[in-house]
């Protein structure tokens, strides 16, 4: 007999990293210019069947992670092989290593919407009236987010890392108004038929939320890349991070054959 019944609807969870700091007063310091918000669109039954336990042995197998004490990815403590992970001192084993991540990174289901903001350029454009950073960058990830939803005929709510007292309840804060008003674009009826909580997620690297841990893999590749196609050129792009910015062109969100999930602004 043919099943009629309805169809199950996706539920999502989009996981966002920031690099920069929202802070206008330091707009003006090349190092300190831009702020970076990346967002990973993940399904959570492939999160949950797939992305956590593959990320899981792969830190067992090369840094004996256990789950009592599970080992965290962290793409600077990475890089530098800190503890947990000197055993990447051994270029063999570092190369064992990158390939198999960059393997799992390839093969797992996942969108990035990714968006830059120039806040030199924020701030002289808006001298007597300026939007907060992270709230305007926010909003533009989210507006996707919801488009992500819409296109995919599901639901789903947004998870962030945490960064302590303040810097949480300005994270909840700015989300909880996207959802009561909106945006320009986005009126708020489209954010609450799409997104399952007015509130923001937010999580602590200790609860190792896999998420989380691929999104701040992906987050400064992805701001170099918008950074480099928009002339502000980064030097000295690593090898391993090059690698991850040619898997990112297959993972952006696409619109009628655009990509739609990386903006510069």
């Amino acid at each position: 007999m043919q099943d009629f019944g309805v169809r199950a609807i996706m539920k999502y969870r989009c996981y966002i990293d920031e690099v920069g700091n929202p802070d206008l007063g330091s707009s003006d310091n090349p190092n300190h210019r831009f702020l970076s918000l990346c967002g990973v669109i993940l399904e959570l039954g492939h999160v949950q069947g797939v992305v956590y336990p593959q990320m899981e042995a792969l830190k067992t197998r090369f840094f004996r992670s256990h789950p009592d004490d599970p080992v965290i990815f962290h793409r600077k403590e990475l890089l530098s092989a800190k503890t947990p992970f000197e055993a990447l001192r051994d270029p063999a084993v570092r190369a064992r290593f990158d390939r198999d991540l960059l393997d799992l990174m390839t093969s797992w289901e996942y969108t990035v919407v990714s968006v830059c903001l120039d806040k030199k350029k924020h701030k002289d454009t808006y001298a007597t009236w300026r939007y907060d950073p992270y709230h305007y960058c926010l909003a533009l990830l989210i507006e996707r987010f919801v488009f992500f939803l819409h296109q995919s005929d599901g639901r789903g709510d947004v998870m962030a890392e945490s960064r302590g007292g303040k810097e949480d309840q300005r994270l909840k804060d700015s989300f909880a108004r996207l959802w009561e008003r909106g945006t320009d674009y986005v009126d708020p009826g489209q954010f609450q038929s799409r997104l399952t909580s007015r509130q923001l997620h937010v999580k602590t690297k200790a609860n190792n939320i896999a998420g989380l841990q691929l999104a701040d893999l992906l987050a400064h590749p992805s701001r170099t890349e918008i950074l480099n196609e928009n002339g502000f050129l980064v030097q000295n792009v690593a090898p391993f991070a090059g690698e991850i910015i040619n898997i990112l062109q297959g993972k952006y969100y696409r619109r009628g054959g655009s990509v739609f999930g990386k903006k510069m602004v």
